[in-house]
Order: structure tokens, then C-alpha cells, then sequence
């Protein structure tokens, strides 16, 4: 069995962290040469690696849940809850298991009471974050903003809130958008799995799905769920005759492994992906004639959900973190420096995960139970990604076809442009369309005061809520959050952004104190490095957990190869990319995809005729 225990720090790499440190405050990793930027973030994520990874406590090598399916499958394939990831503590990462921490314990106590909800979080969500107008982000299509919520899904949810006891938000008397009364925003689940001794410790809370990059919000994180899904047929997935998901006849919305929050973005990647599944089923099935349905199910899952995690790592995040150090970085994570076309000639070249990438190396989880993290949560808080405003068009002639608003297309009511639009012209018009920007005074207003079905009295403001679950939970705010990230504070509000109308604004509703400005505001205030869609005090979370997510999971490091997947799996994973999933199921999609380098970036529009 193996020990979790940090490696010590040799002289040489003290010396090369600080060195990193010191070139990215003076000078700013974006401002440097390739040759040496890229040194640089490789020192950040040493540094991060050893200081900012910090154990919430529960996973211990004596937890082992009852065996249900033999040892021989769960050593081999995903299990439906995500225990026996790490096969010497089989409840790392799976449903249940901790949020872990990027910032040492001791400073995520949350304010006392009286503190907590200063400045009001309403107040925020009005004068700093509600959309003035729609700001897009032009380098990028909605279906980015939907492969993002696809992908949250995937990787975390803190269950149903606390019924009791809520926090009560006071009313300013001019804020005549909102109903009588005061605003209540219940509390996140307290951790079942608390024990006395851990009373006078910071509070710590669950995960409801399991940890791991499994495609979980499409297979569920349970047996009984991931049965719903099932056809029980040659390892298939459920699917509707027009092409999406089947319906749940008492809400309307797929059945699928979670289908929260739902709208049709969520409707076409969770279709898209189950098609994928069931395509690499067909190739299973003719490479192996004999394999039982559980067979083909499990290795079509492992090779869809690293297809899933390939396209995060070398697609998405490139394309909303478009600096040409850190689109040369992520591509590094999965192929290392030798590229994607020597690994593909030649394989792995060297043990190491810098040189030959992550995928195929070796597990380490840096002495550290893997578990994400509540800042992790936080930093992808990006709730401006989303419109108020939905158009769809025609593929064949760029006719309009739909206008709607998003309230209109969500929830219950997220299939309903399907009776009118095809999913090809919807595909095509989340293509065309742009999200909105990363930024201050860009969050839907239609998140800032609706109705989640069945609570037609009770009025929400995602905005506010998005504030206090920071708070409440114990994350820094912003000032301290670089500190602890190992940058330097902010010391006056003009130096926290190049607006000088918003440093005012800011100002304003923190009373002048810049060390109460809320994490959330801060990151949506910075400057951005050249080609970010997001801050660069994000990004230290992002350098950290985007290789993390790889590096501690089996089934994407020594697991990772061919006996596992099968050679086929492998071919698979190396020869598809997002625009290929797309036209292997969507071919009319051609001619908008023709020339486009990134499937999430604007792809081209319909000629008429």
C-alpha cells in the first residue's frame, strides 16, 4: 500500500519556485518569452503542487465499501459511485468524500455572523455584477458556456441546501425588482460525515457526485441511475427517436446522470456524448464479438469520458485561455513537449509527464487524498458565460427560425425549442452564437430573479447566492486569496481593475476597504492577460487542478493504456476531437465547421440559398 505523504523540497527546486514567483510579480508570465514563460508555470505549479493543496480530512486506507461486483471489474472500470479510483483507498474521490482545500485550513474559517453578509450580497449582485448590457466574448460560441455547465456536472455538487435556518438578506427599500421581504438563501449541506472532534475545525462539506472526470453527468454517480440510462443492449445508452435523450414524463428533462439546471445546451452535449458512447460501442463490438453488455459498457465509458477530459484539456481551455503560452501548456498536459505528433508516431519518449505528458504516466497524488476543491468551485463561478437572449437560425439558409429568452428555454421548459428547431440547426446556432463576457456588470439578469420549478413563491437571485456560497464556505476573499495563491495583494481599488468608473463602484459598496472585496468580484474586475477569458488569479486554481484531475487518476495515468482501453479505445482517443464527434453525428455540419481550428470558437455562418 502506498503512503500519502508530500515529497520533501530539494534546495535546486526551492531555487527554481522562487525564481518562478519573483519573474511572474516583476515581469508576468504573459509578458515573457515562450521559452521562458513556460519554465515559469511549471515552477507555479511546483510551488502550488507543495503549499496549496491541503487535506479537508475523511479518506483513510481502512474505508473500503462492501465489494459488489467483484474485484476483477472494478479493478479494470469506472465504478458507478467512483470508490476504488485508488485501489488503497477505494473512497477517494467518490460520492460522499470531502471538497478538499487550495488554501491551508486555518484561513478558511468563514467571517463571524455579523461579518458574513457585509457588504450585503445583494447589494453586489445590483451595483456590480446585474448586466447593464450584453458584453460577448467574440473569440468564443455558446456551445463553450454549454460545455462548461456539461462539464461542472460532471465534477461536483454540494446536494439539496439546508431547508432550516437560511440566511436572511435584507432588502434595500429602492430595489423594486424584487417581491416583499427580505431575500433567503439557504445554507449549503452540513457534512454528514463530521465527527465531535472536528467541531472547533473550519466546516467542510460533500461532493453528491463523485470527484473523478468520469462523465458522471452522463452516467450517473449510482447504480440506479446509471441503470435508468442503460438500453442493456451491447453496452448502449438510451436514445430518443428525434435524437435526444428520452424524456422523464413528470419534468419534461432528459434522463441522463444529472440533469440540473437544465436548458438546451445540457440537451445537445448530453445527447451528443451518449451517441459517442454508443458509436464506440459498435467499434468494441466488432474488435470483440463476444464481450457481455457490461463489457462494452465500461470500456465505451472510460474511452468516452478521457475523449471528454482530451477535449477540455486541448479545446476548450485553450480557447477560453487563448494566450499562446497557455494553449502551448495545455496541449502539454496531454502530450508533454514531445507534441501531439511524435506521441503519435512514437508514444511516450520519457516517463515524465512534462516531457511525454500526463495521460500514461505515473499516479501521484502529491501527498494529498484527491478531491476537489471549494476554490476550485469558486473560480468556476462563471455564470456570465450564459445569455438572457436565445436565437436559433437555419442551418441551410441562416433563416431565424426561434427567438426566445433564456427563462423561456430553461428548466421545464429546456426542450421546448426542440419542436420547433432541429437539433442540427440548433448545433448550428450555438455555434454562431457568442457567450457573454467573463466580467463585472455581464451576470444574466434572468439568473437574478427566477423561479426553479416547483417553487412558484420563491424567487432567487443566482448572483447573491453565488457570493454568499464563498463566505459562507470559507474562501478568502480576494485580497487573501492571492496572497495565498503566491501574488501579490491588491492596495488600492484603482490598481484592482482598468476601469475607473468600476474601481469607484467597487469602492463604494466595500466602504473603501479593499480587503473585503468578495473573491468572485475581484476575479471578474482584473485585467486580463492577452487572449483570457478569464483572470489571471483564476488561472493559479486552473494550474493546479486542470493537471491535478489527470494526475491523480489511474485510469488516466498508469491505467492508461492499451490492455486497459483496448488498442481500438486507444486509436479512438488519438484520432477524434470535438469537431469530429460533432460531424460523426451531425455530418450536414460540414460546411459551418469547414476551416474552423477550435469547435468552440464562431464557426462559419449559412450561406442562403
Amino acid at each position: 500500500m502506498t503512503e500519502l505523504k508530500k515529497p520533501p523540497s530539494t534546495p535546486l527546486t526551492r531555487l527554481f519556485t522562487k525564481a518562478s514567483v519573483w519573474l511572474d510579480t516583476k515581469v508576468g508570465w504573459d509578458k515573457l518569452p515562450l521559452l521562458i514563460s513556460v519554465p515559469v508555470l511549471i515552477g507555479e505549479r511546483i510551488l502550488l503542487r507543495q503549499k496549496n493543496l491541503a487535506n479537508t480530512g475523511g479518506v483513510t486506507k481502512d474505508q473500503r465499501p462492501p465489494l459488489t461486483d467483484g474485484r476483477e471489474r472494478f479493478a479494470t472500470a469506472r465504478t458507478p459511485d467512483g470508490t476504488y479510483n485508488d485501489l488503497d483507498y477505494p473512497t477517494m474521490g467518490s460520492v460522499g468524500a470531502r471538497f478538499g482545500r487550495n488554501v491551508p485550513i486555518a484561513k478558511t474559517y468563514p467571517d463571524p455572523h455579523e461579518l458574513l453578509l457585509e457588504p450585503n450580497p445583494r447589494t453586489v449582485s445590483r451595483e456590480l455584477l446585474a448586466r447593464d448590457t450584453f458584453k460577448p466574448a467574440t473569440t468564443l460560441n455558446l456551445l463553450a458556456a454549454a460545455w462548461l455547465q456539461f462539464m461542472v456536472h460532471d465534477w461536483m455538487s454540494h446536494g439539496k441546501n439546508e431547508t432550516e435556518n437560511p440566511w436572511v438578506v435584507p432588502i434595500a427599500p429602492d430595489d423594486t425588482e424584487w417581491p416583499d421581504g427580505p431575500m433567503q438563501i439557504l445554507r449549503t449541506r452540513a457534512d454528514p460525515t463530521r465527527t465531535p472532534k472536528e467541531a472547533a475545525l473550519p466546516p467542510t462539506y460533500v461532493n453528491t457526485e463523485t470527484h473523478w472526470w468520469d462523465g458522471s453527468q452522463i452516467y450517473g454517480s449510482d447504480k440506479a441511475t446509471q441503470d435508468k440510462i442503460r438500453s442493456g443492449v451491447d453496452g448502449k445508452l438510451n436514445i430518443g427517436p428525434d435524437g435526444l435523450l428520452p424524456q422523464n414524463p413528470n419534468t419534461g428533462i432528459d434522463i441522463t446522470g444529472v440533469a440540473g439546471n437544465w436548458w438546451p445546451g445540457l440537451s445537445l452535449l448530453h445527447a451528443l456524448f451518449s451517441k459517442e458512447h454508443n458509436a464506440i460501442c459498435d467499434r468494441l463490438k466488432a474488435e470483440h464479438p463476444s464481450w457481455s453488455d457490461d463489457d462494452l459498457f465500461d470500456k465505451a465509458r472510460l474511452i468516452n469520458a478521457a475523449l471528454m477530459a482530451k477535449i477540455h484539456t486541448v479545446e476548450w481551455t485553450p480557447a477560453i485561455i487563448a494566450h499562446p503560452t497557455t494553449v502551448y501548456a495545455l496541449r502539454g498536459n496531454w502530450w508533454g513537449l514531445e507534441g501531439e505528433r511524435l506521441s503519435r508516431v512514437f508514444g511516450r519518449l520519457s516517463d515524465s509527464d512534462v516531457l511525454s505528458g500526463i495521460p500514461g504516466s505515473a499516479t501521484d497524488h502529491h501527498g494529498v487524498p484527491f478531491g476537489l476543491t471549494e476554490e476550485f468551485v469558486t473560480v468556476y463561478r462563471m455564470h456570465p458565460l450564459l445569455p438572457d437572449e436565445l436565437t436559433f437560425w437555419s442551418l441551410n439558409d441562416g433563416q431565424t427560425l426561434l427567438e426566445t429568452t433564456f427563462a423561456e428555454a430553461s428548466f421545464r421548459n429546456g426542450r421546448k425549442p426542440f419542436e420547433t428547431v432541429s437539433v442540427d440547426d440548433a448545433f448550428y446556432s450555438f455555434g454562431i452564437m457568442h457567450p457573454g463576457a467573463i466580467t463585472l456588470h455581464n451576470f444574466p439578469n434572468t439568473l437574478r430573479r427566477f423561479n426553479e420549478p416547483g417553487t412558484a413563491d420563491t424567487f432567487n437571485d443566482l448572483a447573491s447566492i453565488d457570493i454568499m456560497r464563498s463566505r459562507e464556505r470559507g474562501v478568502p476573499r480576494y485580497n487573501e486569496f492571492r496572497r495565498l495563491l503566491h501574488k501579490p495583494p491588491i492596495r488600492k481599488f484603482e490598481d484592482l481593475t482598468d476601469n475607473p468608473e468600476w474601481a469607484e463602484q467597487i469602492k463604494h459598496v466595500y466602504g473603501g476597504d479593499i480587503d473585503r472585496v468578495d473573491t468572485t468580484v475581484g476575479l471578474f474586475a482584473e485585467p486580463l492577460p492577452p487572449g483570457f477569458g478569464f483572470s489571471d488569479t483564476a488561472f493559479r486554481i486552473f494550474i493546479l487542478m486542470a493537471s491535478r484531475r489527470l494526475k491523480s487518476d489511474r485510469f488516466f495515468t498508469t491505467d492508461f493504456t492499451p490492455k486497459l482501453y483496448t488498442q481500438a479505445g486507444m486509436q479512438w482517443l488519438a484520432d477524434n476531437d470535438m469537431s469530429t464527434v460533432l460531424l460523426r453525428h451531425h455530418p450536414s455540419l460540414g460546411a459551418t465547421l469547414r476551416g474552423v481550428q477550435n469547435a468552440f470558437a464562431p464557426w462559419n455562418p449559412a450561406r442562403p440559398g
